[in-house]
């Protein structure tokens, strides 16, 4: 096996990968385009906002051209998986690609704020099924030990997407349009479609699905309606208008109407049973403030850099980084900490707390602050986010029955994508009602200069550069003051979820829970995987932390035998293959020659293989061994999996545990070199 190269001996693992078919590793490749795209745009646009909004108008709509993407995608997630388990994802991905590219290609001509708004949902309709499909389609191309690094790839690109979006976003405004944040998808889409057609060959395998069209349209018509009257409520109608309350009524209707259909639906797209779990019940609505909390501000700091700053938009991207990396800082140190020592609480508590903290600096913010200073809050904040953010999965894994791991996990980002869309449509709301009133106040008893009006330089921050030198301080200050404004109305929602963190019971930590990828869990939208490559992900991450050397050891201890761990895992090689000849084995893996003879030597000296020519073959002795061995390793594997594997546990678990215990044994890749050993008995 690839990697068992120095783990033998204690060093550390050759990196390279095991060998894999080019036309798969051309697959992945264009799976992770796929990735890349719908990732991209929901980080890319928010530094284009303001050069958007200065060009179409409608600054009180500028949280739509965010919100409407992440509504469509959040909403389709859900249909593309089962769509593509029922009737192949080859076939749907391609279609995703193609949904996708029309939508980029129609905001890039978009002439006004609600075309282009139609035309993100339409874009996020195609993301939706980008997202969810590629990490689904690895499953289909590798085997369940490789799983876990070709799935670290895709989340890896997340945590590249949302340093690279804001800093790509501003480069393509300043240096060529705002357009071409959306045009770039075309060429990039254009390969992965080609590639996908011509190379990727997956595995016919057809899951017929109960899907529930019906309660995803509800689901995603309530969380649209109650946006809708977060967005327009105070800013296009007033809070008491029959639009408004008409919205509010439709959306309480719908809800209730959604909670019955979901009680009769045979897979439903939430089961309602989740919600008598405290864990998951509290979990989800932290994951709702979280996603308030990150998105609102990602939308809204780039506005703050770039009228308030004067910074350029590209600029503006380089000064968001700090938030990132306190991001990535935090989640990585306690998904690290969480899957060493199992205690987790902490950081919930600690993480809604920062959170809150860093909302509470942000308010601090004005036309003066330097950038040492707003880096350092906007650092805070990201360092908050980042230690709540990851252990959210984590626990809501830890909660469920296995049968219900995949759509809970989904479900926790699930809510974190509602509360994005709420606290985007709610932050422009507050920031469209506050900028009115603090430049009507500014500007009162005022003449200001033909062709500028409190109106226009609402609806146009450019406008600020046209008026005389005297007045533009004022109307700066204006901007800063309802943007940072917006931050301190965020804080007590972060403060409610700092408080129901401490509700949260601190459960012990299946052996087979480990925290997902940091990069993983950046996703706004809830990329679906089924229970099955759940468990998955979490046995092939433990195996990789474990470490090779260590596994044999382990299961060479457990099954009562004193031999050394390359000893082991050439008697498990042997038994697989009928024959192993130890200098062509050297040269097939990353194992020394040294450790491998050594290996051998002792295996022969104890009567438990023999030398047939070269090649080396079980005896009688060797196979009671062997057999051993194997047991020994499918039992810790078994008790990795907890509670999980009781005496009702599913037959999918069954076979996952089999087919990891025999991928152990070495990869295909490293199959003998010699056609005797495939055809010989083991």
């Amino acid at each position: 096996m690839a990697g068992d190269a120095h783990a033998m001996t204690g060093q550390v693992p050759d990196a390279r990968a095991e060998h894999v078919p080019g036309n798969v590793l051309v697959s992945i490749g264009a799976l992770l385009l796929g990735m890349l795209l719908a990732a991209l745009d929901q980080t890319i646009v928010s530094t284009a906002l303001p050069t958007i909004v200065s060009e179409l108008g409608g600054l009180e709509h500028l949280s739509w051209v965010v919100t409407a993407y992440l509504l469509a995608s959040t909403a389709a997630t859900p249909l593309w998986g089962k769509l593509g388990d029922q009737y192949g994802r080859k076939r749907l991905f391609q279609i995703a690609i193609v949904i996708f590219l029309i939508g980029s290609a129609l905001c890039g001509a978009a002439q006004d704020m609600a075309q282009l708004i139609a035309f993100r949902a339409l874009q996020g309709l195609g993301g939706g099924g980008l997202m969810v499909l590629s990490m689904a389609i690895v499953g289909d191309l590798v085997p369940p030990r490789e799983r876990g690094r070709y799935q670290g790839l895709f989340g890896a690109v997340f945590g590249a997407t949302s340093v690279l979006g804001p800093l790509l976003g501003g480069l393509f405004t300043e240096h060529l349009s705002w357009r071409w944040v959306f045009y770039i998808n075309l060429p990039v889409g254009v390969v992965a479609l080609a590639v996908i057609a011509t190379v990727l060959r997956i595995p016919v395998k057809s899951t017929r699905h109960v899907i529930d069209y019906l309660g995803t349209f509800l689901i995603a018509s309530v969380a649209t309606c109650l946006v809708l009257v977060a967005s327009l409520g105070g800013t296009t109608w007033g809070w008491g208008s029959p639009q408004i309350v008409g919205l509010a009524v439709l959306g309480v209707v719908l809800a209730f109407v959604f909670v019955a259909v979901e009680r009769r639906a045979a897979e439903p797209v939430l089961p309602l049973k989740l919600f008598r779990i405290r864990t998951f019940t509290l979990s989800a609505v932290i994951s709702f403030i979280v996603g308030f909390a990150m998105f609102g501000a990602m939308t809204y700091l780039p506005t703050f850099l770039q009228v308030v700053q004067g910074v350029s938009p590209t600029m503006s991207g380089v000064h968001m980084l700090p938030m990132v990396f306190g991001l990535l800082l935090s989640s990585t140190v306690s998904g690290q900490i969480v899957s060493r020592t199992g205690r987790w609480k902490v950081f919930p508590v600690a993480g809604t707390g920062v959170t809150a903290l860093g909302l509470l600096l942000l308010h601090q913010l004005d036309e003066t602050s330097s950038t040492a200073r707003m880096s350092g809050y906007f650092f805070v904040f990201g360092l908050g986010l980042g230690l709540v953010m990851q252990v959210l999965v984590l626990i809501v894994q830890n909660a469920v029955s296995y049968e219900d791991l995949g759509v809970a996990t989904s479900g926790a980002t699930f809510f974190r994508s509602i509360g994005a869309s709420f606290g985007v449509a709610i932050f422009g709301t507050v920031f469209a009602n506050r900028l009115g009133d603090k430049l009507t106040d500014a500007f009162s008893g005022t003449q200001l200069p033909p062709g500028v009006s409190v109106g226009s330089l609402e609806a146009d921050p450019r406008g600020i550069e046209a008026l005389p030198a005297a007045l533009q301080l004022p109307a700066v200050q204006a901007y800063a003051s309802s943007i940072t404004d917006v931050f301190l109305y965020a804080a007590p929602v972060a403060v409610v979820g700092f408080v129901l963190a401490w509700f949260l019971k601190e459960d012990r930590l299946r052996g087979s829970v480990t925290a997902p990828d940091v990069t993983e869990t950046l996703a706004s939208n809830p990329v679906e995987r089924s229970s099955y490559d759940e468990v998955c992900r979490a046995l092939s991450v433990l195996g990789t932390r474990e470490g090779r050397r260590e596994i044999y050891r382990k299961i060479t201890a457990r099954a009562g035998y004193d031999l050394l761990p390359a000893a082991s895992w050439l008697l498990l090689r042997i038994k697989r293959y009928g024959m192993v000849e130890p200098g062509v084995l050297a040269e097939r893996t990353t194992v020394p020659l040294t450790v491998i003879i050594e290996a051998a030597r002792q295996v022969e000296v104890r009567r438990l293989a023999l030398r047939q020519g070269l090649d080396l073959v079980l005896t009688d002795e060797g196979r009671e061994v062997a057999d051993r061995l194997a047991q020994a390793r499918e039992e810790s594997l078994a008790e990795l999996l907890g509670d999980w594997w009781g005496p009702d546990r599913p037959t999918d678990l069954i076979q996952l545990v089999k087919e990891l215990n025999g991928e152990l044994c070495g990869s295909e890749a490293e199959r003998p070199h010699d056609e005797r050993a495939v055809n010989r008995p083991t």
